[in-house]
């Protein structure tokens, strides 16, 4: 594979890091306005000549070719499909690649909009305002007629922080948001929708997670857990975790994906620090390490994230005892103990 291909992969994946990752669950590649923002050319072209070509109708940013043509050969992601279309494709390209990438038809009135989100700030740069700020915008964007301004507007919802999305509260609509979560036709969009409910909803929505989540634990059924615990942590408050203490983190038959779930959505709360006070997840974060020995390294990242320092003793004496760590808990766990006061590791696993 090119060197470019590769790039032009990473760039479509890069931002989902820094996203509430229980969005990303089952999620499948989207145009965000972060790749706006990374792209330094973004233009609007219609296919022409046949299949041979397309023709720049509109400059979101940087500059277009000299003849205002784009041939065929030099676009990615460019099929059968997108010379159908009886409106211009996206298409945006970053300095360094050869070619550009197709992300698909958009009616041209939407070019202004594009263009406001290209001259936004790139992720890394955007404070928890910035954040607040840009969620509300999107916000009224979602399930929008015109499909890739629908997509445009999930996509950098989805790669939201979990804080910026529990601001939404009072501009979200309940009824709607349960629509959403209902529609089959949706379900690649399910995590996040189920997330916004999870802020939006009442005890009757409460009510009907309980449902899911005692079916999906009879079945040990990991599809959508992790936005489902979230939500319902969301609705219920620190009053659920003991529920999810002796559903998930205590009971060691649950499955490796089915505590991951679990786990996932625990540092989401955690790290928002809202519904679920943060100290209380990590009591259970704590339970999680005694009962998961050999998985204990798991929660090790959020740890390390909030200088929590009290398990450098459990930490370093896991690395020594039987039986070894899984690979990634150990990797976890080293990370841990060299982030901490000291950097000591003490030891190292059998």
């Amino acid at each position: 594979m090119k060197r470019w291909l590769i790039g032009a992969l990473l760039f479509l994946t890069s931002f989902c890091a820094a996203a509430c990752p229980l969005c990303f669950t089952g999620f499948a590649l989207n145009i965000t306005a972060q790749d706006l923002v990374d792209a330094e050319r973004s233009v609007l072209a219609l296919p022409e000549g046949g299949g041979q070509r397309l023709r720049v109708i509109e400059v979101i940013r940087g500059k277009a070719p000299a003849d205002g043509i784009v041939e065929a050969d030099a676009v990615f992601k460019l099929d059968a499909s997108s010379f159908a279309s009886v409106k211009p494709l996206l298409l945006l390209r970053r300095d360094k690649w050869p070619h550009w990438v197709n992300f698909g038809a958009i009616d041209p009135s939407s070019v202004g909009w594009l263009r406001e989100l290209a001259a936004g700030k790139r992720a890394i740069e955007m404070t928890d305002a910035d954040w607040q700020a840009h969620v509300a915008s999107l916000l009224p964007y979602l399930e929008n007629p015109e499909p890739l301004v629908a997509d445009i507007a999930y996509g950098e919802l989805a790669s939201a922080p979990y804080a910026a999305l529990r601001t939404l509260k009072p501009r979200l609509d309940a009824p709607t948001l349960r629509r959403w979560v209902d529609n089959p036709q949706l379900a690649q969009r399910q995590s996040m929708y189920t997330l916004l409910l999870g802020i939006a909803g009442d005890e009757k929505d409460a009510a009907r997670f309980d449902q899911r989540l005692d079916a999906a634990w009879t079945s040990k059924d990991v599809t959508n857990l992790g936005p489902l615990l979230t939500a319902d942590l969301e609705l219920r408050g620190a009053s659920r975790m003991k529920w999810i203490d002796d559903k998930y983190i205590r009971d060691r038959n649950r499955s490796t994906s089915e505590l991951d779930a679990a786990l996932l959505a625990l540092s989401v709360q955690g790290n928002a620090n809202g519904a679920v006070p943060r100290e209380r997840v990590i009591r259970s974060y704590r339970v999680f390490m005694k009962e998961h020995k050999t998985l204990a390294g798991f929660v090790a990242q959020d740890l390390a994230a909030w200088k929590y320092w009290d398990a450098v003793p459990e930490y370093r004496a896991l690395l020594k005892s039987d039986p070894p760590q899984h690979p990634a808990s150990q990797i976890a766990i080293v990370a841990y103990l060299r982030q901490s006061p000291g950097g000591d590791v003490g030891g190292t696993q059998k």
